[in-house]
């Protein structure tokens, strides 16, 4: 009996993973094409992917600094970056949830973005321009990183690239003073990082 019910369980988890992978991988919203253009923050577009897993070639600006592979999260917050700061970051590589260094403090410089880097819990609010880091989860393995577009004292907005098919360009997150330190209500922050 013990070992129907493990395959019965083993069957459900192979079932499960093989329909997310699918469904990461692939296009499944027809209202859009790979490459189309479905928001913009001063000028810097976002551009739809399809499923969160789609890969295209490497995107690099003309004098060779890497931006990152086409169409997901972290081209568009490093090609932001460059086009509205001229902001090159010393280690071009990494996935979304490397931005975040949790070797590092509050409020000092992060060296591999040449960033100021903030934890989820910090005496600095975050700011328009700010990236936005998520950790790693049990579906996505890279993390994700998005930049504030709006700040009050509920919530931030954030503008993303690549959030998957069917989710919006544009994401509210509810944000709260706890203990004289600015928190933001979801439990994948792991931080902010902001240019000097």
């Amino acid at each position: 009996m013990k070992k129907k019910f493990l395959k019965i369980i083993l069957i459900i988890l192979f079932i499960g993973f093989t329909a997310n992978y699918v469904f990461r991988k692939f296009n499944f919203n027809q209202n859009y094409q790979i490459g189309d253009k479905i928001d913009s923050l001063n000028g810097v577009f976002v551009y739809y992917n399809g499923g969160v897993n789609h890969i295209l070639e490497r995107n690099k600006t003309e004098d060779g600094y890497n931006l990152g592979m086409k169409y997901q999260c972290v081209e568009f917050v490093k090609r932001y970056y460059y086009e509205r700061y001229h902001h090159k970051m010393p280690d071009s590589y990494g996935n979304a949830k490397d931005f975040f260094d949790n070797k590092i403090s509050d409020g000092q410089k992060n060296e591999k973005r040449n960033l100021i880097q903030f934890r989820n819990s910090s005496s600095s609010k975050p700011q328009i321009g700010d990236l936005m880091i998520y950790s790693a989860t049990i579906f996505n393995k890279f993390g994700h990183v998005a930049i504030v577009s709006e700040v009050n004292d509920s919530q931030i907005e954030i503008i993303q690239q690549n959030p998957g098919p069917f989710s919006p360009s544009r994401e509210h997150l509810k944000m709260k003073m706890e203990d004289e330190k600015w928190k933001i209500k979801n439990s994948r922050i792991l931080g902010w990082l902001r240019k000097e």
